[in-house]
């Protein structure tokens, strides 16, 4: 449902919730200031077009989104995606491609994907954002230490320029940098100050300072980008074109990806903290809005943003009315102090960006997987993190997902059993049915799913039956499901049995396999007699025939002794 729809039936629109979420919301804007320009800036574009994007985001997620508490904006997720596409693709090709992700996210919500992140393991999403997170902070080098501009397409090419240019390390801009970042990490543990933003302080603190004493070698957002413009941004459609959109499909899908899986992520983080539960298939609804609506306003791609909804919770935001705030309180910024913005140092916001990198790659959660988890959880976290870094995100993810999913299969596959029953398991299993094995009959219990990656044991079974073995009994009671490649395996064992002259009949097999037996033909080549409700059903229907066998040898053996 959608959230201030749901809020509103909750009746948390009522007069009595507005000041907790206004103040929530009022923290919100002021946390996601900073962090909305830091991540513009390090995605390739201007300044201002950060808070355009959280905005024009926030307000179309608070409102049309599937979580009351979900803050949207630029994220620090996007900053490898983003910065890699303004430098192929330019500023317009970033518009177009966020444009076409939004209406990919729309028409995931729409088919209700919103599971999708059921379906990434969490190896390999550590593996990511932490590799993220290395991007991030060693791509802030250069605005932290005062470096000259690095040129190169892969990371370990900028990696290493950036290494020999230490000796051209400007002084003054990393003692700006350094104390920017002990404000962030430290203005929190202060008696009284604990719910005042570290970055806010950072940031208007060292604004201060290099407005008074304006350092020539630092760089601010006026010497890098002008003055931000006063206003709220203005409706623009970038030019779009088939060859534009054909070449944009990749990138599109990637910030749809991405997208998808930080705002599920997201919600489920809010959902934990504030004893709710999102509709994953309406959030990415209202995330596909926020990336239609954000790059015609001059914004970027934007999704569901982990710090500041938790920001949001604790503060006391219970509904989506702290998310329209918090858009509004970047409207007033935007508006009264946006040409105070030029003072600001890109080395303060680099050191904001080094507590989001430290913040994203999670340390201590990847040192604790790497010692405690299981080897294969282990080696997906390390190929992905390394993908990430040394590769492409898309890349990783997609070969993360491979490998957990083979090693699933493996794991599947290796407990698949297909074991011989002999006759006295049988008896102790049935004594109240107090049946008979026949001799010359062989069974075998298939259990777990009967899929594609199980084949082996099955056929391996089969071929060490006895040649002395006339009929063989499969017992599929403990078998869920079965797929195509497995079911044909089975018809290649039916007309192996019959070139050996065995019978093969099939027992204790659940609805949903009959009917696929069915539909491939299986049952009519085996014939309706050969499948069976029981194994007491089985062994009955063989007791019978051996009696009528026995009993035809004797009427034969008397016919011949009369004449």
């Amino acid at each position: 449902m959608i959230a201030l729809l749901e809020a509103k039936r909750a009746g948390l629109l009522a007069r009595k919730h507005w000041v907790s979420n206004c103040i929530a919301g009022i923290i919100v804007g002021v946390v996601a200031l900073p962090l909305a320009m830091a991540f513009a800036i390090a995605s390739g574009v201007k300044p201002e077009q950060g808070i355009y994007t959280a905005i024009v985001a926030g307000l179309a997620v608070s409102i049309l989104g599937g979580s009351r508490v979900q803050i949207a904006g630029p994220t620090g997720a996007f900053i490898v995606i983003l910065s890699a596409i303004v430098a192929q693709h330019g500023v317009d090709g970033l518009q177009i491609a966020t444009l076409m992700a939004g209406v990919i996210l729309l028409l995931l919500g729409a088919a209700r994907l919103g599971a999708i992140i059921k379906f990434i393991p969490a190896p390999v999403i550590v593996g990511f954002t932490a590799g993220i997170g290395v991007i991030i902070w060693v791509g802030q080098w250069k605005d932290f230490f005062g470096l000259p501009a690095v040129t190169g397409q892969h990371f370990h090419e900028k990696f290493w320029q950036l290494i020999t240019s230490f000796p051209q390390m400007d002084l003054m801009t990393t003692f700006v940098a350094v104390l920017s970042l002990l404000i962030v990490i430290y203005t929190p543990r202060i008696p009284r100050m604990q719910r005042i933003p570290g970055p806010l302080v950072a940031l208007v603190v060292l604004t201060l300072v290099q407005s008074i004493f304006q350092f020539s070698s630092v760089a601010t957002i006026g010497s890098a980008f002008g003055e931000i413009p006063r206003g709220l941004p203005s409706f623009q459609l970038p030019e779009i074109s088939l060859n534009r959109l054909v070449e944009l499909i990749g990138p599109a899908f990637a910030i749809a990806m991405l997208g998808a899986i930080e705002s599920l992520l997201s919600a489920v983080v809010a959902d934990s903290m504030s004893n709710t539960r999102h509709n994953s298939n309406q959030e990415l609804i209202g995330q596909g809005v926020a990336n239609i609506l954000a790059p015609l306003f001059g914004g970027i791609a934007a999704t569901g943003a982990i710090a500041r909804t938790a920001t949001n919770v604790r503060n006391g935001g219970n509904s989506p009315i702290a998310g329209i705030v918090h858009a509004i309180v970047l409207m007033l910024v935007l508006i009264v102090l946006a040409p105070l913005a030029v003072h600001i140092p890109l080395a303060t916001l680099a050191a904001i960006l080094f507590m989001v990198a430290w913040n994203m790659s999670q340390p201590r959660l990847v040192w604790h997987t790497i010692r405690s988890a299981p080897k294969a959880d282990v080696l997906i976290l390390l190929v992905t993190l390394g993908l990430t870094v040394f590769a492409d995100l898309v890349v990783a993810v997609n070969i993360g997902v491979v490998l957990a999913m083979l090693h699933f299969l493996k794991r599947m596959a290796d407990s698949v059993r297909v074991e011989p029953q002999s006759a006295r398991a049988l008896k102790r299993e049935f004594a109240a049915d107090a049946i008979q094995v026949p001799a010359h009959v062989a069974v075998f219990s298939v259990e777990g799913p009967f899929f594609f990656a199980a084949v082996d044991p099955f056929e391996r079974a089969l071929e060490q039956v006895d040649s002395n073995v006339h009929t063989v009994v499969l017992r599929l009671h403990h078998v869920p499901f079965a797929d195509g490649t497995a079911l044909s395996a089975l018809d290649k064992a039916v007309d192996s049995c019959k070139r050996k002259q065995i019978r093969l009949l099939l027992s204790e097999a659940n609805p949903a396999i009959r009917r696929k037996l069915n539909r491939m033909g299986i049952t009519k080549k085996l014939g309706a007699s050969a499948i069976h409700d029981s194994i007491p059903s089985v062994m009955t229907m063989l007791g019978h025939e051996a009696q009528l066998a026995d009993a035809n040898g004797i009427a034969t053996e008397t016919a011949t002794a009369q004449s």
